[in-house]
């Protein structure tokens, strides 16, 4: 806006912007620290979850690794297992920002998809494990994306109100100035000619 004449319209209108451009800041960097909090307690519970899931995951091995020993192998049980296609995806937003959702069918460990026959406990065990595995994936697959969508638009929020801060608002500062100094200026000329039109007319 460097080439704007200089007028009281102008003037005004650049004020407007400028207040525009500071509210637009402020709520930026409001929601710049929502996010941020929202990210920070999705990664506290990112982390206590990878504690379980890493648990979970090693006690699950073991009892495959015992089911298989007890067994000869568990290969064509693992091949006979259904196809999970319970799992879904809805969003919920937070700040304008879609953070999944994922959820699936609960799995009744109970009622085991295989027979009794050729099986052992240790099988059983395994199988709920795994099944505890799949659950705690799901959760983490939710945490994780949540955290880089959060991450993204974070970024993009600072940058711009660091662009409103740093570039939009010092430059609407820079017009009010030089128009505020032309139109007075303008002013002290105008008072100058109206003197002197004054004194001509008194002579």
């Amino acid at each position: 806006m460097a080439n704007l004449p200089p007028t009281k319209g102008n003037l005004i209108a650049v004020k407007r912007s400028r207040a525009l451009a500071e509210n637009g800041f402020e709520l930026m960097d409001k929601k710049r620290n929502i996010l941020i909090r929202e990210m920070m307690t999705l990664i506290d519970s990112a982390t206590e979850l990878q504690s379980r899931i890493d648990a979970t995951f090693s006690e699950a091995y073991i009892a495959i690794r015992l089911a298989n020993i007890s067994m000869g192998g568990a290969e064509d049980i693992a091949d006979s297992m259904p196809t999970d296609k319970s799992v879904r995806v809805r969003y919920r937003s937070v700040m304008g920002v879609e953070l999944p959702t994922v959820t699936g069918a609960p799995t009744d460990t109970s009622v085991l998809p295989y027979g009794f026959l050729g099986t052992t406990s240790a099988l059983d065990d395994a199988y709920k494990k795994f099944t505890k595995v799949k659950e705690l994936t799901l959760e983490m697959a939710e945490l994780e994306n949540s955290i880089y969508r959060l991450a993204y638009y974070i970024k993009k929020a600072q940058k711009r109100a660091n662009a409103l801060h740093n570039i939009v608002i010092p430059n609407l500062d820079t017009d009010i100035a030089r128009i505020s100094e032309e139109l007075e200026e303008k002013e002290r000329e105008e008072f100058v000619r109206l003197k002197v039109i004054k004194a001509k007319k008194t002579v």
